[in-house]
């Protein structure tokens, strides 16, 4: 019997034993199973500059989690080895060690003498596995310490309002401001507008941006996402820094040009007529 898997937008009707777009949730015995729950195949102390988050805690370091799996399927990723693996491919390529919510919140404690403000869930995509994210993120609280969510934004408003109370700080990517981009992507641009809008009511919200030649990387375009996160701040009342990164060739885009500096420091000049804070990346 199909079941549908109604995390993200894609709302994937699975036969018994198969695996969602994500490759981190499975219908197995008529339920959606969470494959990737605890299964970290990345663990790092790492500035929190690199989330990157600007204007949250800057200075501080935060303890960086990763599992495997992700719901986009972006051309240019570069955690792709992780990203784009189910459990039996992480397993082989990276290794995977299982990482209780407890375990992870104690190390997080422990690291607090290192500089270390609380975790970050990051690498892959972090929602497709959302209930380990959820239980580990109320444990991190209650150690009194933050959570750091690092998110393409492209899942359902009832996951967000799930994790949304124990989260202090999200870094979301904006891949760009045109729905065919998205849709290239396997995404969906408004998911992500609607993503954006809700989480800046109730915890720090920064945007990256990662311009690529070619792709995303026209000026008028950039004018008008930076118009539209003006239009929300002065809605919400809230500051919303933006990242301006340079694409390098990686994954399945080692053709492409890097994106020349100096047209990303033109980017962030544009999308600066508009907001406050806004910075440059992989310059």
């Amino acid at each position: 019997m199909k079941i549908t898997c109604d995390v993200c937008m894609h709302h994937c009707k699975l036969e018994e034993g198969q695996a969602g777009a994500c490759l981190a949730r499975r219908n197995a015995g008529n339920r959606i199973l969470c494959e990737n729950y605890g299964m970290a195949t990345s663990l790092a102390l790492d500035p929190i500059e690199k989330k990157p988050l600007r204007m949250f805690r800057p200075g501080s370091r935060i303890l960086s989690v990763g599992s495997f799996g992700c719901n986009l399927k972006c051309p240019f990723c570069q955690n792709h080895g992780i990203s784009m693996a189910d459990k039996k491919k992480a397993e082989s390529v990276t290794g995977t060690v299982y990482l209780p919510p407890e375990e992870l919140a104690g190390k997080a404690l422990e690291y607090k003498r290192f500089g270390n403000a609380g975790v970050a869930f990051t690498y892959n995509e972090p929602l497709v596995g959302w209930e380990y994210v959820c239980d580990t993120a109320k444990l991190v609280k209650e150690a009194g310490m933050d959570n750091v969510l690092v998110t393409n934004g492209s899942v359902s408003l009832w996951v967000l309002e799930e994790v949304l109370p124990y989260v202090d700080a999200m870094n979301i990517d904006l891949k760009g401001f045109r729905d065919e981009h998205y849709r290239k992507l396997g995404g969906d641009l408004g998911t992500v507008k609607a993503f954006i809008e809700r989480a800046v009511k109730d915890c720090h919200v920064e945007l990256t941006t990662l311009a690529v030649t070619g792709v995303n990387d026209k000026e008028e375009e950039m004018e008008e996402e930076a118009a539209w996160i003006a239009a929300l701040e002065a809605r919400t009342g809230k500051k919303i820094p933006l990242h301006v990164t340079r694409f390098f060739p990686h994954y399945r885009m080692t053709d492409r040009e890097a994106t020349p500096a100096a047209h990303v420091y033109r980017l962030a000049e544009t999308a600066g007529k508009y907001l406050d804070h806004v910075f440059v990346g992989n310059c």
